[in-house]
Parts: structure tokens; C-alpha cells; sequence
């Protein structure tokens, strides 16, 4: 055992060769230095013949015959644990493998002629035809097996690893292992059983054997190389340093928010809820939050659910300004309208669990009217959440209305209380529509924050998700959102600000996507127009002609052609409250029928000053024509 030195991967080395003598049985000289140093060698390591000092013998012996009897030695003290006292203790074979027993037993016979050659000893032993050594010796040739070999070979190696021991695995396989990754020999599979393997170390370890390799891997153009790296994300995130992540990972991961492949953008969002946390706030503002605002459109409606998600999970680490900017738009703008009930869904929860971010002016003027809306849903989910979140958001506001009123001076402020659920909870992931080479994923429905799962959808990302049934439908005097299409493009603006096409632009805005969004507000002129008509005082009769045709010729021009069929009907509806208490042809209204009041009046006041004011002349146009145009542009 002497002779042998073990190296930090457990590789054993031959050294000492102080007397390593060229042998060849004609020459007398060359067997000079061994017979020089032969005193070196201890008196129960020397086989008989160099024991006697029989030098014919030993010349016409085989080359080999000295170094076998030496290899049973070895073996007789690596499988006894003792050092060898004497000759005679070779025979003791209690200790030596009965695989191992006939070989060595030929290295040690007593004819020099006789012995078994060192070379033929791995080479014919059933003892060596095992997975360990079988393992190792695929990894030392790796370079020259063909691409099919390599990857059955990788995805047997992590469970094969478990039956091999644990200390050989760590200290040979391992860097065997990382070196063929780091060098592009091995496949993508190799990945998984490098991180197994990985988990089995202390963290000072891995963080020096594992870590330095993954963090090379990013830079691999590979597509498969970087899928698993994506997919074992959270196996060796927590242990990326917040500058490695910031300088060396997050620039190579970015790439993957505008790749082709819809399955690679998803693995690359669901990344940042781990890499998110270590980013810069440059990073996160300057970077990933203009990348995060495309998903929110993009046409997989998974990814628009998921990127609502993972924005309200990373909401505590955005600075407040930044928080302030882009959640409420990003959520009420965007998620609250999107055509997919889960992504409608998703904008709820964030909203829930983010709460704790808005003041009391926000939850009352921007979140609760655009949340209220969804409580008639088309999608039952939706309806449910909704509901939730109303109940949530309506007691942030009751409790500031008890501090108010409480004159407490340090609860204008406040935004909630520990009664309010808060962000205590991270979001769960909706759901993955994306196929992987063809092959459908399972898409089981994962726990949100109210407890609720959100859907189970098919592989098929679209197909048969959308339809235009599930769209909310909305009440808005702007626009009509009941049927609100699914973004396609990347580049979209609605809401999120001027963003521009080339993402990695540098520039000194402060704009970063959602800066310039506006809460929705209703139509500011037919409001007007209609509190206008109610505060009016009336002192003349309605049927005189030059008053009527005045308020028409005044609130006219004010209208556009589209507007007509919204605001007629709003300026029109004051005139049945006047004729009321005037009591225009009270001889004809009916006393028993409570009805008459309102609905006969209006026809036969509005006759007369529409035909007057449009300067027809003095005459008075018929009723029957009057009625004709008040029934064409209500």
C-alpha cells in the first residue's frame, strides 16, 4: 500500500519507481540497478525467486512476474485492512472476495512462469464487470460515444447514482460529470443528474463544484441546454449570488421573454419569480418590467395569466414609485379586461394581494369600480373572486372611514390594517397550456392565494379556450369592451405606455411602460349636459316655443353623430319631471292610471319647439310630423 497514492477525485496512482530497473534477460547490465536498490524492497513483499537472490530465475522469468506477486500483496492488504507482516500471511484468504479468490491466487503462485498478468486481471475478472466501474469508464471515453449513446447513458445516471457509493459519486463522477457540460460533450439530460448529484453536497460545496458550471451553462446557445436549466431553476436559484445573477444569468435569460418557441417564453417567466428578487432595481425597472408588459399581451393566454401572477409576487420588490406606476394599470387596465377568465381571475388576486400598496384614494376611485364590474362575469370563477375581492377592499375602505371619523391623525395615512389580508402569500401558477416538442404537459389546476384553483386547461393553448361567450361583458361610455380582443401584438400600447420596439434601447425616460395610464372615467360632457338640464329652473310652461328651441340650439352643437343615441335620450329625459308638476293636459291624463303622467307627455311637448327652432316659419308644423322625428333620433 505504500506504493499507492489516492488523488482528491479517488483515483489511486502508482509512485516510489526509486528502483525501476530496465529488464532484459540477455544483457548483464541491465538488471544492475535493481540488484543495487533490492534492499529497499521489504523481506515478506519479495516472491522467492528475489528472495533468494536467484537472478538466472528471475531473467527468464516473464517481465511481470515480480510486479504480479506485488499486486496480491496489495490486494491482500486493501481487503484485510493490515499491512502485510510476513510472507506467509498471504494465505490467509478469509478477507478476499471469492470473485477475486482464483486471481489472486495465480498472481501469487510460486512458479514465476506461472503467474497471471497484471494487464489480463481487469480484462478477465467477473470482480471488475460491474455498474461502478462500467460508469466511470463511459465518463473517461465520453468524447468518443455517438449522440444516442451519450443520452440513454445520461438519463440512466441519476438513479444510477444512488446505488453507487455516495463518496466516489461526489468526488469522481462529479466533476467528471460538470467538466463534460462546462465543454459540450455531454447531452442536456446530463443536467439533471449533475444536479442531483449537487444536492448531495454541503452548500460551501456545491457552490464551488456546481455552481461556477451552471452559471457557464447560461451562455450556451443550446435551446435543450437552457430548457432544463430553466426547468431545475429552483433546485439552485437560492444559491446565485445576487451579482452573478444580475451580471451573468438575468442577461442570458432575458432572451428567452422573445423567443419563437411559446414553451421557452413561459419556462423564462416562471424563472423570475426565483431571479426576480436578486435583480437590481436598474435591472428591474430598466429591463424585465418593459419584457413582463409585451407577455401581458401576448397571444398564449397562459402567459398573459401567469405574467399577472408573477407581477403580483414580485410587487414587495419594486420600488414604491415603480409599484405605484405599473400595478394598478397592469392589473386593472389590462388583466381585469383580458378575454380569458383566468387571466381575469389572476388580475383579481393580484389586486387581493398587493393591497396593502394602494392608498385609500386608488382602492376607492380606480380598483373597486373596475372589480365591481366583474361580479357579473360571464365565468363563475371570476363571479367568485370578484366578489372576494369587493368584500376585501370594502373594508380597507370602512376602516379608513372609522379612523376619519375618529379624527385619529395617524389614520388618514394608513392604507390597512393586520385584519386585512395582505401579501402574506405568494400567488400560485396558473396553469401551462404549452406542448414541449409535442407533447402535451399536464395541466393541473394550482392553488391561488383565495384558496381557489383557477382552471385545468387542454395542451392546446387557445384552442377552445377563447371564445367569445366567456368575454366579461362591461358597461364603459368610452369604449366597448364586451368583446375586446385577444392582443397579438408585442409592441401594443394600450395602457402600458409608449413602448418601443427595441427593447435593449437605452434611454433616459423615466417612462418604463406603464407611466402614462389613466384611470378610466365616464363621459364628462353627457354628464354635464344631463346635471345641466336637472339644476335648470322652470318658470315658463314647456310649450313655449322660443325657450325649447334655445336649450336644443344650445346643447346641440355640442354632440357628435356617434354620440347621438347615448345623449338625446340623456338631455331628452328631464322633460316628463316638468310636465308633472305643471300639469300639461291634466284634462286628459287619467287619474286611475299612474302610468299616463309619464309616458304621455313626452311626445306632445317636444312637437312644436323642434319644428320652430330649425326655422321652418311661424306656422306651426303638424303633430303627426313632430312625433316622426322625436322617434328617429332618440
Amino acid at each position: 500500500m505504500a506504493s499507492v497514492v489516492v488523488t482528491p477525485t479517488l483515483d489511486w496512482k502508482l509512485h516510489a519507481f526509486d528502483v525501476l530497473s530496465e529488464f532484459d534477460g540477455s544483457s548483464e547490465m541491465s538488471s544492475g540497478q535493481m540488484l543495487q536498490y533490492a534492499w529497499l524492497v521489504g523481506s515478506q513483499y519479495k516472491p522467492m525467486e528475489l528472495a533468494k537472490s536467484d537472478w538466472d530465475a528471475i531473467k527468464k522469468s516473464p517481465p511481470w512476474a515480480i510486479d504480479s506477486w506485488g499486486m496480491g500483496c496489495l490486494i491482500y492488504e486493501v481487503f484485510s485492512g493490515l499491512r502485510l507482516g510476513k510472507t506467509e500471511e498471504l494465505r490467509n484468504i478469509g478477507s478476499i472476495p471469492k470473485s477475486l479468490l482464483p486471481d489472486y491466487q495465480r498472481l501469487l503462485s510460486s512458479m514465476p512462469s506461472r503467474r497471471l498478468n497484471t494487464s489480463k486481471l481487469i480484462e478477465n475478472s467477473e470482480y471488475f464487470q460491474n455498474k461502478l466501474v462500467d460508469t466511470i469508464h463511459f465518463m473517461e471515453i465520453l468524447s468518443l460515444k455517438d449522440s444516442v449513446e451519450r443520452d440513454t447513458f445520461f438519463r440512466k445516471l441519476p438513479n444510477l447514482a444512488e446505488q453507487l457509493p455516495r463518496q466516489i459519486v461526489l468526488k469522481k463522477l462529479l466533476p467528471l460529470l460538470a467538466s463534460a457540460l462546462e465543454f459540450g460533450s455531454a447531452a442536456a439530460s446530463a443536467l439533471t443528474a449533475l444536479l442531483k448529484m449537487g444536492s448531495w453536497l454541503s452548500a460551501e460545496e456545491f457552490n464551488v463544484k456546481v455552481l461556477p458550471t451552471i452559471v457557464k451553462l447560461f451562455a450556451s446557445n443550446d435551446r435543450a441546454i437552457r430548457v432544463a436549466l430553466l426547468q431545475h431553476i429552483d433546485q439552485y436559484g437560492e444559491s446565485l449570488s445576487a451579482q452573478a445573477v444580475d451580471e451573468q444569468v438575468y442577461p442570458h435569460v432575458a432572451t428567452g421573454f422573445s423567443d419563437t418557441s411559446a414553451f421557452l417564453r413561459e419556462l423564462t417567466l416562471k424563472s423570475m419569480l426565483i431571479l426576480a428578487p436578486k435583480l437590481s432595481q436598474r435591472t428591474m425597472s430598466g429591463s424585465l418590467l418593459k419584457y413582463l408588459s409585451k407577455l401581458q399581451v401576448d397571444e398564449e393566454p397562459a402567459i398573459r395569466t401567469n405574467t399577472t401572477i408573477l407581477l403580483g409576487n414580485i410587487g414587495s420588490y419594486l420600488n414604491e414609485g415603480t409599484r405605484k406606476r405599473v400595478l394598478i394599470n397592469a392589473f386593472t387596465v389590462r388583466a381585469l379586461r383580458d378575454t380569458f377568465p383566468p387571466a381575469r381571475g389572476a388580475g383579481i388576486m393580484a389586486l387581493c394581494a398587493t393591497s396593502s400598496y394602494y392608498d385609500i384614494t386608488e382602492v376607492a376611485t380606480r380598483i373597486l369600480p373596475n372589480v365591481v364590474v366583474l361580479t357579473i362575469d360571464p365565468d363563475s370563477d371570476v363571479r367568485t373572486k370578484a366578489f372576494q375581492a369587493v368584500d376585501q377592499f370594502l373594508q380597507i375602505a370602512k376602516q379608513h372611514y372609522e379612523k376619519t371619523n375618529a379624527a385619529d391623525t395617524t389614520g388618514v395615512a394608513g392604507v390597512g390594517s393586520s385584519s386585512v389580508p395582505g401579501n402574506a402569500s405568494l400567488l400560485g401558477w396558473a396553469m401551462s397550456s404549452l406542448t414541449l416538442k409535442g407533447k402535451p404537459s399536464d395541466h393541473a389546476p394550482v392553488a391561488s392565494a383565495s384558496s381557489t384553483a383557477i382552471t385545468s386547461t387542454s395542451s392546446n393553448g387557445t384552442a377552445g379556450i377563447e371564445t367569445p361567450s366567456t368575454a366579461p361583458a362591461r358597461v364603459n361610455s368610452t369604449s366597448d369592451l364586451a368583446e375586446h380582443p385577444v392582443p397579438t401584438s408585442p409592441t401594443s400600447t394600450d395602457g402600458w405606455g409608449e413602448l418601443e420596439n427595441g427593447i435593449d434601447e437605452e434611454h433616459g425616460s423615466d417612462r418604463d411602460g406603464w407611466d402614462d395610464l389613466e384611470p378610466l372615467e365616464e363621459s364628462k360632457p353627457a354628464l354635464a349636459n344631463i346635471q345641466a338640464a336637472q339644476r335648470r329652473p322652470v318658470s315658463q310652461p314647456i310649450s313655449h316655443t322660443k325657450q325649447a328651441s334655445n336649450l336644443l340650439s344650445k346643447s346641440t352643437p355640442k354632440l357628435n353623430k356617434d354620440e347621438d343615441d347615448d345623449l338625446w335620450g340623456s338631455i331628452a329625459a328631464p322633460a316628463p319631471k316638468t310636465a308633472r308638476p305643471l300639469n300639461l293636459k291634466s284634462a286628459q291624463t287619467d287619474d286611475d292610471d299612474p302610468w299616463a303622467a309619464i309616458a304621455a307627455p313626452a311626445p306632445t311637448t317636444k312637437a312644436k319647439p323642434l319644428s320652430t327652432g330649425r326655422g321652418r316659419g311661424a306656422k306651426p308644423a303638424a303633430p303627426k310630423l313632430g312625433a316622426q322625428r322625436i322617434n328617429r333620433t332618440s
